[in-house]
């Protein structure tokens, strides 16, 4: 069996395109942590470690959560070809994802098109609830093993802790020199830094302006301060309908993974839904927090893992840049 990859020349324009949506998952500070390898019938989905983030993410669980997000799209990708992908995870962390034609047409999920619509919201919501019968869509998504799912309303007690527990967080963080550092290294300040790198957080996504890199800097450093963070977590909890919360059981390489694949379908249906979302992970990055809250909620065997904030948006964001599949094919 080749251990290499394929020539670019050589590889199939189905494999690309599958690459191209899975390139579109989402990531810690948009790092897009992943590398391809591709052979005749597999494509291998790789961690790229030089994209960890020790302050925020010190155990790489995030970073394995997005390679599990990539995977899912490469798959919902793979299908809507007429292939029946194979995912393999290993323990050292690589996905080897094989690929067969199917040998009947199969029903595919229908999210292939939400794919490249998907987008994380950071905008204040319009503070319209969720309607019953898509609040269930999304408590059926299809979980992984030893993954769970909690939604909770807008006026429910878990919705208040959590929020507490959010800006218990910031209050952390934003008094964190490593964590503010690292952030600030993944921050894009105008249009220009953004083209010149094609990943991190674009200052549009923020909805700030585009301006000289040293006002940009600036400006969108000196935000970074724990009253500013709270009083602005707090405008967009409360114009939120619910809060999303998913855990795990053993906190384990393999369940980031499987928490990865779980997240993308349960992102996409939301996108299916016009429901927008965010991440309000801080409890969870905190390691007593994320203890203390699983405490508050009665949890037994649940670990906090991610936090999302869902509603409606007033207006779509500018997407995130993304680097090619070309730029991160390895040998």
């Amino acid at each position: 069996m080749e251990t290499g990859s394929l020539r670019i020349s050589d590889i199939r324009p189905d494999f690309i395109y599958m690459m191209e949506q899975a390139v579109k998952a989402p990531s810690g500070h948009n790092t897009q942590p992943w590398l391809f390898r591709v052979q005749k019938d597999r494509i291998q989905i790789l961690p790229d470690m030089s994209k960890s983030l020790p302050a925020v993410d010190p155990d790489n669980r995030e970073l394995f959560i997005s390679l599990g997000c990539a995977t899912e799209n490469l798959c919902i990708a793979a299908e809507a070809k007429g292939y029946a992908p194979l995912p393999v995870f290993s323990g050292s962390g690589e996905i080897t994802v094989l690929l067969s034609e199917a040998s009947m047409i199969k029903e595919t999920s229908g999210l292939i098109e939400e794919i490249s619509v998907r987008q994380t919201n950071r905008g204040i919501y319009s503070g319209e609830m969720i309607p019953s019968d898509q609040l269930s869509y999304l408590r059926n998504t299809p979980l992984e093993e030893n993954i769970s799912l909690h939604l909770w309303s807008k006026g429910e007690w878990e919705f208040d802790t959590l929020s507490s527990y959010i800006f218990a967080g910031n209050n952390r963080q934003m008094n964190d020199h490593l964590f503010k550092r690292e952030l600030k290294s993944w921050m894009r300040f105008n249009k220009n830094h953004v083209r010149a790198t094609s990943d991190g957080l674009s200052y549009a996504v923020f909805g700030a302006p585009n301006l000289p890199r040293l006002i940009s800097e600036t400006i969108m450093g000196s935000v970074l301060k724990v009253g500013i963070q709270n009083r602005g977590d707090k405008k967009k909890l409360d114009s939120s309908s619910h809060l999303a919360l998913f855990a795990l059981r053993t906190n384990t390489l393999p369940e980031w993974f499987a928490l990865g694949r779980s997240l993308q379908r349960f992102l996409l249906r939301a996108t299916e839904k016009n429901i927008a979302f965010a991440f309000l992970n801080q409890p969870c990055e905190v390691r007593d927090l994320s203890g203390l809250l699983a405490k508050d909620l009665s949890f037994t065997n649940e670990i906090p893992a991610l936090i999302l904030r869902l509603g409606y948006a007033k207006r779509k964001m500018p997407y995130s840049p993304r680097k090619s599949w070309r730029e991160r094919l390895v040998p």
